[in-house]
């Protein structure tokens, strides 16, 4: 938001120092980007000139020889100049030799095509002005011959370009600013005083115009259409011109303008009509018909959808409710007659059309956030006095109002202890109330109690952002000063509770990746419709849909971080930065059965290792995943060692087909999968090679508490004895259920005093010596008692016991 410092002055008389006056704007809690100047700069040695004679250039066609008188600057002088606007008499702005013109260009004595030029005769954009070089700038007022141009030409502006946060709309204006300095710098505020108020007397002009019919005043609760006869459509008046441009707004003609004008002074967005264009003279505001067409002011066609909202003739839509108008119903150079449009138009309403036709205007951003209802009507007054002021208008019946304001009253109670406890520190409770009323936050009941003061608060209705007695505390501040915050040490309360569950697993996990060589990353919890629906599933894509997503590929809160994880990959990939190892703690959203299940999950993925090296690295495999998804189970207390692993049957949640597993299940609170990530997505997304990965997920009830962790266990201080087992099973068979049903003997078979430390697969074999449909498979058992060495022949015992019982319960069959 653009704010001219000279149009503020016409509502607060501030005279402080523009460094002062931009101090002010950010400490009441406002961004000021950048401040800037208009009008002329600092010009030493451009000097008023008038045209003597002007003479054809002997040797070029586009050129004119030109004698020009400069006054008590030197006289008359021969400069050779280029344009074509201008005319003997003319007074225009001249560059002596030596003058410095905005670029750094230096004027100097020179000769043009043979003919010599003491000097230049400058156009508005040669001089800092602006962007128009058509011609010479032709100064009004005949001013005095050789006086310096900055004493001729206004002083210029200064233009602060502020961001105004979504919950201050009445800010998006001038006299929003000017309220807010008019509270910090303790000064009157002055609005503008209209003439008109809304009274025509007898002028009527039913003709031109007839009434105002509004068909759904949920989306516009108030409507109101002033019509102005006798218009002069012309250029603006300078002044207004000025300040058009000043805040980046070109000037289009008086009516048009005034439009613009009143919207950056109160705003209200505004809209005027050719009366003669408005088919049955009667304007309806109505639902577009699904696939209703409109050609707006940028000169587009568009398509309208059902649910927006038009103001519209009887034959055809004029305007966009709240967004832009459209051709057919603006404002030219013949126009004699216009409606004026001042009308409220629900938020949720122009956001939605807004987005749906890729169409934003200053008009949207204002009703997107909110515009005050109760000031419309002192808006569209003040626009009909200015039409009239600058177009010569008159306004006539009938003035059409449909709908009232929406109904305000609110009030909040606060007390100065309050204030003060929050604060932290002590503030006058004399400063507290004068704090309030300077930001016309009106006290309307107050009890004086002991040390301090009881009030209620009646809220402005620009100010819908105030409903809690704790916005009053920030408002006392922001106006009595941040920086006045006194200097203290920092008092906290110790908590003796453990850590939230979630926060100590995801510190865990995290830690266990990144003292592992993974670098920790940060994404996005919203991700694109189309990915879900590819490498997830249409349920899912179907039930993670935002209702009302802001962009595009934002629309799905994630079911994964195996996504983003890609995309930081990718990223690293381009730049070649060899950041192969990467992971993810977030929450997800898991559907399951109809229902989204939050899940607070960490993920990581493994590329291949792009660096050079004599020595090549022992590359990661699948064992590789399965190790670190294990570590990340049991940072959560689960134990995959003991969990069936199921092989991934299609591409869900992007892995590879045949190259992943899964453990567990939503409907036990948890789930892990790890392997290898789908190929096809890979090379969708331009990821190059092969990427392991794995995933942990659990619902934060499954989380275990503090109480819970695991504690260290003591280890034991003698050997263990190791012995091989191999049996023949069906090729079907799991390896890992074989494992856990041989460690499950040997455990019941060798007692607890005895000890089995682990039994674990390490081979497999197919081939020639075993029958059809069969293969080897070799398990390592590691025997240790935590309290004496064990023996061979009882370790032996064990091991043929364990073996007699494989043969008569397993139908497995122990290799000689």
């Amino acid at each position: 938001m653009r704010i001219s410092l000279n149009w503020i002055r016409d509502y607060v008389a501030l005279d402080a120092p523009v460094d002062e006056i931009t101090r002010a704007i950010t400490f009441l809690g406002f961004e000021v980007e950048h401040v800037g100047t208009t009008g002329v700069p600092r010009l030493a040695g451009v000097v008023v000139g008038e045209v003597l004679t002007r003479d054809k250039h002997p040797n070029a066609d586009k050129l004119s020889v030109c004698t020009v008188d400069v006054g008590v600057a030197g006289g008359a002088k021969t400069i050779v100049c280029g344009a074509q606007n201008y005319k003997v008499g003319d007074r225009v702005p001249v560059a002596l030799p030596g003058a410095v013109l905005p670029g750094n260009f230096v004027i100097k004595q020179s000769r043009i095509r043979g003919e010599l030029s003491d000097g230049m005769m400058c156009s508005a954009k040669e001089l800092g002005m602006g962007e128009d070089q058509s011609g010479l700038l032709i100064l009004p007022g005949r001013p005095a011959l050789g006086a310096p141009l900055n004493d001729v030409l206004p002083p210029g502006d200064t233009v602060f370009d502020i961001e105004i946060t979504p919950n201050r709309p009445d800010c998006l204006s001038h006299i929003g600013i000017a309220r807010e300095l008019a509270a910090w710098f303790r000064k009157d505020l002055a609005y503008p005083q209209e003439k008109f108020r809304g009274d025509t007397g007898s002028a009527s002009r039913p003709d031109l115009f007839t009434s105002v019919r509004v068909d759904n005043s949920e989306d516009c609760p108030l409507y109101m259409a002033h019509v102005v006869t006798g218009v002069r459509v012309g250029p603006s008046p300078a002044w207004m011109q000025e300040r058009l441009r000043a805040v980046g707004l070109r000037p289009i003609n008086n009516v048009v303008d005034v439009g613009n004008y009143v919207m950056l002074e109160y705003g209200q967005p505004m809209h005027a009509f050719d009366a003669r264009k408005i088919a049955g003279g009667r304007l309806i505001v109505r639902r577009a018909a699904e696939g209703e067409r409109i050609t707006t002011l940028d000169g587009r066609e568009r398509a309208l959808a059902s649910r927006m909202l038009v103001i519209a003739d009887e034959m055809k839509p004029l305007v966009v409710a709240g967004v832009m108008g459209g051709e057919n119903s603006g404002i030219d150079e013949t126009t004699t007659s216009i409606v004026l449009e001042c009308a409220i138009f629900r938020a949720q309403s122009v956001r939605a059309t807004s987005r749906a036709l890729a169409l934003s205007s200053d008009s949207s951003y204002r009703y997107e956030r909110g515009v005050d209802p109760h000031t419309a009507r002192e808006a569209a007054w003040r626009a009909v006095d200015l039409v009239c002021e600058t177009s010569g208008g008159t306004p006539v019946g009938p003035v059409c109002v449909v709908g009232s304001d929406i109904p305000w009253k609110r009030e909040i109670a606060v007390t100065s202890a309050f204030i003060n406890a929050r604060l932290g520190f002590e503030i006058p409770v004399a400063q507290m109330r004068g704090a309030l009323e300077a930001l016309d936050l009106i006290i309307v009941r107050e009890v004086h109690v002991s040390g301090g003061a009881e009030w209620t608060v009646s809220i402005p209705s620009w100010r819908d952002d105030l409903d809690r007695p704790i916005d009053l505390v920030e408002e006392v501040l922001r106006v009595y000063g941040t920086e006045r915050i006194p200097p203290s040490r920092v008092a906290a309360i110790g908590l003796g509770a453990e850590d939230d569950p979630v926060t100590a697993f995801n510190r865990r996990a995290t830690s266990y990746l990144v003292g592992h060589d993974f670098h920790e990353c940060v994404n996005l919890t919203l991700r694109p419709g189309q990915e879900i629906t590819t490498w997830v599933s249409e349920t899912a894509a179907a039930e993670l849909a935002l209702l009302n997503p802001f962009v595009e590929d934002q629309s799905h809160i994630r079911p994964t971080l195996i996504m983003g994880l890609l995309d930081n990959l990718l990223l690293n990939q381009s730049r070649g930065v060899a950041a192969v190892r990467l992971c993810e703690a977030g929450r997800i959203f898991v559907e399951n059965n109809g229902q989204n299940l939050e899940a607070a999950a960490v993920a990581f993925v493994i590329a291949e290792d792009p660096e050079r090296s004599w020595k090549k690295r022992e590359s990661a495999d699948f064992y590789t995943a399965k190790r670190y998804t294990a570590a990340l189970a049991a940072a959560a207390g689960i134990d995959l060692s003991g969990e069936a692993l199921e092989p991934l049957a299609g591409p869900g949640y992007g892995w590879q087909q045949g190259k992943s597993v899964n453990a567990g299940s939503m409907d036990r609170g948890w789930i892990a999968r790890f392997g290898l990530v789908n190929l096809s997505m890979l090379r969708a997304r331009g990821v190059e090679g092969s990427v392991l990965g794995g995933v942990f997920a659990i619902v934060p009830e499954k989380l275990p508490t503090g109480a819970a962790r695991t504690r260290f266990r003591d280890f034991s201080l003698f050997p263990a004895a190791l012995r091989d087992l191999a049996l023949v099973v069906d090729a079907s068979a799991k390896a890992g259920d074989v494992r856990a049903r041989v460690a499950a003997i040997a455990a019941a078979k060798a007692g607890a005093s005895f000890g089995v430390e682990s039994a674990e697969v390490f081979d497999v074999y197919e081939g020639a010596g075993l029958a059809e449909g069969k293969k080897s498979l070799a398990l390592s058992l590691v025997f240790r008692s935590p309290t004496r060495t064990l023996t061979d022949e009882e370790v032996n015992a064990v091991v043929l016991a364990i073996r007699g019982e494989i043969e008569a319960t397993t139908g497995y069959q122990p290799r000689k």
